[in-house]
């Protein structure tokens, strides 16, 4: 049976339903041993052909019917005049976001629970997907979404017959309010954040970029807010250095806007945890995250790849969206923050470079 274990504290729990957290307030991680790779099923031109390494039985049929197809996205050289640099489209997916990775993983586990009803918060494109994938598997869905959220997003999410709960308040009061909602009305937590499930998905991120370079590069620049593409990024590429598939492991460099940068404050003051900030407002609403829940991991993560961080502020964003926009693609203003990262990060002539194309620009204001 699948179990959580404590990042803080160590405890274990059997999955359920109801479990999220562990009673000591930390988050749970998937008890994994080493995961065996042996194949990828090239006949699935989607994330599920890495099945064997997903925490299902691989004759487990529940996800075949919930599946829309995601991942197996394009990496494309950015330029000409850039050659060793990457792009990863992945808002090249049903609900134009990479979130879609991690929520069909979320609600196939779900819906092998049997779960009936999920409730989730999210700055837009995860409540959107969990949304999507949820209609699909025939489970009902609530939504909490802050009263700031882009029109545009929360039109999404009501497209997909969620029920859309706005919150007056920050990102936390958003998150503060489902959770309170999960343990009054004994509802299943679908949380890209706090639900293990979530990285299972997003570490698809990592096998496919090892399928398609033949390899891993030498550094991912990657936004960062909860830490869901990068958690997820990191721990695919651990599970393939563990398989012997590849001889060493990418450095992680972190974008976050300056207005909201807790994480980065943590690095560079070495603490091992970062603190809470006061998000004084970014374009980037889907790294704005003013308290990381899992900011102790994400920090492990970039300090165990000899990685970094990098702030950028909205006008550096403004242009770097402009800039990708030039090259053909559109892009929201998170991926946006990420480009400027990478406009300002040192790297070398030969430096083999991957940037994710997170969300697609339709999607902002």
């Amino acid at each position: 049976m699948d179990q959580y274990e404590c990042h803080s504290c160590g405890t274990k729990y059997n999955v359920t339903e109801q479990g999220w957290k562990c009673q000591c307030g930390g988050v749970l991680d998937l008890v994994k041993e080493n995961v065996p790779f042996s194949k990828v099923y090239k006949e699935m031109p989607s994330m599920w052909r890495y099945i064997d390494v997903m925490p299902f039985e691989h004759d487990s049929a529940i996800w075949s019917d919930i599946t829309m197809g995601e991942g197996y996205t394009p990496l494309i050289v950015l330029d000409s005049a850039e050659p060793n640099t990457f792009v990863k489209v992945d808002y090249m997916m049903p609900t134009l976001s990479f979130k879609d990775r991690g929520a069909a993983v979320l609600i196939a586990k779900a819906k092998e629970l049997g779960v009936k009803h999920v409730i989730a918060d999210s700055s837009g494109n995860a409540g959107t997907a969990i949304a999507a994938y949820a209609k699909r598997a025939h489970i009902a869905c609530d939504i909490f979404l802050g009263k700031g959220t882009s029109p545009k997003k929360i039109a999404q999410v009501k497209a997909h017959g969620a029920n859309v709960r706005e919150i007056e308040g920050t990102r936390e009061d958003v998150a503060e309010a489902a959770q309170k909602a999960v343990d009054k009305e004994k509802k299943f937590y679908a949380s890209h954040v706090y639900n293990p499930f979530f990285y299972e998905g997003t570490k698809t991120y990592a096998y496919e970029i090892w399928e398609q370079m033949n390899g891993a590069p030498d550094t991912l620049m990657i936004p960062v807010g909860n830490g869901t593409l990068l958690l997820g990024a990191y721990y695919g590429f651990k599970e393939l250095m563990e398989n012997k598939c590849i001889e060493k492991m990418p450095k992680l460099v972190a974008i976050q806007a300056e207005n909201c940068a807790p994480l980065a404050k943590a690095f560079i003051n070495n603490q091992q945890a970062a603190q809470p900030v006061e998000n004084s407002g970014t374009l980037a609403e889907g790294i704005a995250i003013a308290k990381p829940a899992r900011s102790a991991q994400i920090l492990e993560a970039i300090r165990a790849t000899n990685g970094q961080m990098i702030t950028v502020n909205e006008d550096e964003m403004l242009k770097a969206r402009a800039a990708l926009a030039s090259k053909g693609f559109y892009v929201e203003p998170t991926t946006a923050a990420n480009y400027a990262g990478y406009v300002k990060y040192d790297r070398s002539s030969d430096e083999k470079i991957v940037i994710p194309l997170c969300g697609a620009g339709i999607k902002s204001n």
